[in-house]
């Protein structure tokens, strides 16, 4: 189906905010999520006429992304890291078993359109490993167990708040936060950042260690004669 009329007037506020309008192009493909699920080929032809890019520019962009999807996704999109970190301290097994619980394979959505479950590389969050995102949201130190019971929470309709960061949303609307089309909730609340993300600033405090200074205005001291002929 064409991309309403809504959308296209958006894409246009979108552009009007760059000096460069292919500038535009990122956030212009999460407002083609927001009303179609993915990336749809005509969304991504819409964008390079609107932006003076070729399709083979767009679709570059919108394949290299992970963030961007070229099929339908479901309400909520659940990541489980498997990354080294993750993957050791139990993402695997976590994967392992929301594959089997809701009977899909990577990057595929449940019968319902309710979940859409991929394995995803880093999610940045190694201190609360194993992290399982929703909608781009975290949810901490994860088990096969609460995972399940998070995406039964989900498919119930009565999905749990995120362990941290902003109340959960469905997928087409965190779309149009991430296009800037949409404000995020203002009841954003919950901590930025937990005791394990900070553990390592109190130790640092208790013994009374810091930083170095560094004074921008002090010029930077120029290589010695043996250091440039070490580099040769």
């Amino acid at each position: 189906m064409p991309l309403s009329e809504k959308t296209r007037a958006e894409a246009r506020e979108i552009i009007a905010r760059y000096p460069q309008k292919r500038s535009a192009l990122l956030p212009m493909l999460h407002l083609v999520q927001s009303e179609e699920g993915c990336v749809t080929d005509e969304g991504m032809a819409l964008w390079a006429e609107e932006l003076g890019l070729t399709m083979a520019q767009v679709a570059a962009v919108a394949t290299f992304y992970t963030m961007y999807k070229r099929e339908p996704t479901g309400d909520y999109l659940v990541s489980v890291c498997t990354n080294t970190l993750c993957g050791m301290l139990g993402g695997d097994e976590i994967f392992a078993q929301l594959k089997d619980h809701l009977g899909v394979g990577n990057e595929e959505t449940t019968g319902d359109g309710s979940i859409t479950l991929e394995h995803a590389e880093c999610l940045a969050a190694c201190d609360y490993a194993p992290v399982v995102t929703v909608n781009y949201e975290f949810y901490d130190q994860q088990t096969p167990e609460s995972a399940t019971a998070l995406v039964d929470q989900i498919r119930a309709g009565q999905p749990p708040n995120p362990s941290r960061g902003a109340p959960l949303c469905r997928f087409r609307q965190i779309e149009r936060q991430l296009a800037g089309v949409e404000p995020d909730d203002p009841g954003v609340s919950g901590v930025a950042a937990g005791e394990p993300t900070l553990a390592g600033v109190h130790r640092a405090a208790d013994r009374s260690e810091m930083a170095p200074s560094y004074d921008p205005a002090s010029p930077i001291p120029a290589p010695s004669s043996d250091a440039k002929q070490g580099g040769n």
